[in-house]
């Protein structure tokens, strides 16, 4: 009896392992505007190390895709802690990804964040806007701030 249920043990914690890693890897995108169609679809977000670490570097991988040419364009990045805006940083599209940009792209944005950044629930929206500030694309996503800051 006792190698059954040693055995039952071992099989539910290695299916939990294998389960692990996909939920940690999905992040939550939502259009600004659902109805619209932007020309520029994400199709993900990887945020590495998820939960972000105070005075660590982090990386926020948006992948997307476009029929257009981008040559150029910024991006508009607002953090929001619970409901409260917090932060906003502008940026060049060109230098989180190489342009031009087109069919399918990864932007990636790297973000040291102060060690005394307060743990919890945070939330980006991050407008991209080409020539003449066209909308080319508004998401939002979450991600969290952990407790453990860098000595």
């Amino acid at each position: 009896m006792a190698s059954k249920q040693s055995l039952l043990v071992l099989a539910a914690v290695a299916a939990c392992l294998l389960l692990l890693p996909a939920a940690s890897a999905a992040t939550s995108v939502e259009y600004c505007n659902k109805g619209k169609k932007y020309p520029v679809k994400v199709s993900g977000v990887e945020i590495v190390p998820d939960p972000v670490r105070p005075g660590q570097p982090a990386t926020f991988n948006i992948t997307a895709s476009t029929d257009k040419t981008i040559k150029n364009g910024k991006l508009q990045i607002d953090v929001k802690y619970f409901f409260l805006y917090v932060h906003s940083e502008t940026h060049d599209i060109c230098e989180e990804t190489t342009c031009p940009a087109t069919g399918n792209f990864v932007l990636s944005h790297g973000q040291t964040l102060p060690g005394f950044t307060p743990p919890g629930s945070y939330t980006i929206i991050m407008k991209m806007l080409g020539d003449n500030n066209e909308e080319l694309s508004c998401i939002s996503f979450g991600f969290s701030i952990g407790f453990v800051a860098s000595s």
